[in-house]
């Protein structure tokens, strides 16, 4: 006898960029690789459904982008449920980093044989998060990019709203303790990631990993706004740790402190403030995804997915 298909709730964010996406052909793709979706409850919005169907279903499956992953990290823990992504985002960073294919067709496809894997989050005063959380220029910017922006512009939509940010972006102090240390600096940005990538196409640190046990922090201790701009390609690659106003290091638990409350930005949503208290917490959420092994340089592997399988990348 052939085992039971799985049940999966099949939830997408309607205010992604692509929320509006038909998902006909990703019912049909998922029942053929034997697993059976199951709809919402009506009205209900990614949190409200998993709360709803968690002990319906073998499986969540999201579509939205990062800000929708973000909002339903708490709720995911909470089920114990493994979770398999749509991408249906404007940047899609978590599932660059898991070198999971991009369009949403070709992540149908890949669900049914996939098998869960075990991830770390980032945790900022309460709050979960899966790429990288930031101080400064970052948070800015992320109040700035609206969601209509991001609809209309896409990834594209990010350099508008950066070159607007920058013009009035100022230095400002922080402390930072970590591993017995307590150091003051002055800084236009100090980000902590957990992932690979962030910020449509931004790398956390070149070696990162969203399942190494570990939070990359980097300050930006930049003199002058036109220095951010020589470092983009090192901020791209993940390599600008290296560079001299920079600081760069490894940790599992980071408090940072400014003079007055900073908002800060997870994976390109404001949820809390300063003073900030982050810890990594392994190993704590699955997710059907390559195993690390097939993982490294995962935006390219992603692409190589698309090829495969005969589609091209969603805009994203």
């Amino acid at each position: 006898m052939s085992a039971p298909p799985r049940r999966a709730l099949l939830s997408c964010n309607p205010k992604a960029r692509s929320g509006d996406f038909s998902l006909d052909e990703v019912r049909a793709i998922l029942r053929a690789g034997g697993i059976e979706p199951v709809d919402p409850p009506e009205g209900a919005d990614p949190c409200a459904a998993i709360r709803a169907r968690a002990k319906d279903v073998d499986l969540v499956i999201l579509g939205g982008g990062d800000g929708t992953m973000n909002a339903a990290a708490e709720t995911l823990v909470e089920s114990g449920l493994p979770l398999a992504i749509l991408p249906l985002g404007t940047a899609n960073d978590l599932a660059r980093s898991l070198g999971l294919p991009l369009d949403p067709l070709a992540a149908a496809r890949f669900i049914p044989t996939a098998q869960p894997q075990a991830v770390d989050l980032g945790w900022v005063n309460g709050h979960y998060y899966f790429n990288v959380a930031s101080i400064g220029f970052s948070a800015e910017l992320a109040g700035e990019l609206t969601s209509e922006a991001k609809k209309r512009w896409g990834v594209f939509g990010y350099a508008v709203a950066a070159v607007r940010v920058l013009r009035r972006v100022r230095p400002f102090g922080v402390t930072i303790e970590h591993d017995g240390k307590v150091e003051k600096v002055t800084t236009i940005q100090v980000s902590v990631g957990n992932g690979r990538h962030y910020g449509g196409g931004m790398t956390v640190e070149e070696g990162a990993a969203v399942d190494d046990g570990k939070l990359d922090f980097y300050s930006l201790e930049i003199a002058h706004w036109w220095r951010l701009l020589a470092l983009l390609p090192a901020l791209r690659r993940g390599t600008h740790g290296k560079a001299a106003d920079v600081r760069a290091f490894k940790t599992q638990e980071i408090r940072l402190t400014t003079r007055k409350p900073r908002p800060v930005n997870t994976d390109g949503e404001l949820t809390t403030h300063t003073p900030a208290h982050f810890k990594v917490m392994p190993k704590i959420l699955t997710i059907y995804a390559p195993p690390p092994s097939e993982r490294a340089g995962a935006s390219d592997l992603a692409q190589l997915g698309n090829r495969l399988l005969g589609t091209s990348p969603q805009r994203s």
